[in-house]
């Protein structure tokens, strides 16, 4: 059985997509960021939560401040990159969910009163919502760099409040120069699936 999307599309979201590692000098610009995610925010949380917050790091002076807690090889391709996104969960969310469940307003105070409750609910749900943003990247023909080593308190001190956790940093434009290490193997069918 053949997929619904066009091949040249699969290739250009999955099979030919990797995480860039270094990238051109061409600027991001906000209209894309715009269309990444109007086309992104249309993927599924649960009660419709969306907790995904995006910080971008646009001056020199915050990517500087950025670059400082950064892991040791993540500095030189987050100082290149021509943009770059902060990604948190925002453990608040739930004061949106009048307006974003409205056919169940209650939810806010039914099922996420409690912080540890919408913590653990903001990581899950705002991490979907990470991985539809790299794809909506790579679907604006650009190529993303996704990371996840840096000081998590240092950057929280540095460009979120105690209500927004980091879930990752990704580094957005077009691939540079030798952008790609070579595709790491997956797991077959076999390996994953299980059927009870």
């Amino acid at each position: 059985m053949s997929l619904a999307l066009d091949p040249a599309a699969q290739d250009l979201l999955f099979r030919e997509a990797r995480t860039a590692n270094t990238f051109t000098d061409e600027p991001v610009t906000d209209e894309q960021v715009q269309a990444i995610y109007d086309l992104v925010k249309y993927g599924p949380t649960a009660f419709n939560q969306s907790p995904l917050r995006v910080t971008l790091v646009r001056s020199p002076e915050a990517r500087e401040r950025l670059v400082q807690h950064m892991a040791e090889g993540n500095r030189p391709k987050t100082a290149a990159a021509p943009l770059v996104a902060i990604l948190s969960a925002d453990n608040e969310f739930h004061e949106e969910l009048p307006a974003l469940f409205p056919h169940f307003p209650q939810a806010k105070d039914a099922f996420f009163a409690e912080r540890p409750v919408r913590e653990q609910a903001a990581a899950l749900n705002a991490s979907l919502q990470a991985a539809y943003f790299i794809v909506g990247v790579r679907a604006a023909g650009l190529a993303a760099g996704p990371m996840t080593g840096y000081d998590p308190a240092g950057l929280q001190k540095e460009f979120l409040d105690d209500d927004h956790t980091p879930l990752m940093v990704v580094n957005i434009g077009k691939p540079g120069d030798d952008a790609w290490f070579p595709r790491s193997p997956r797991l077959s069918y076999e390996d994953v699936v299980t059927t009870v």
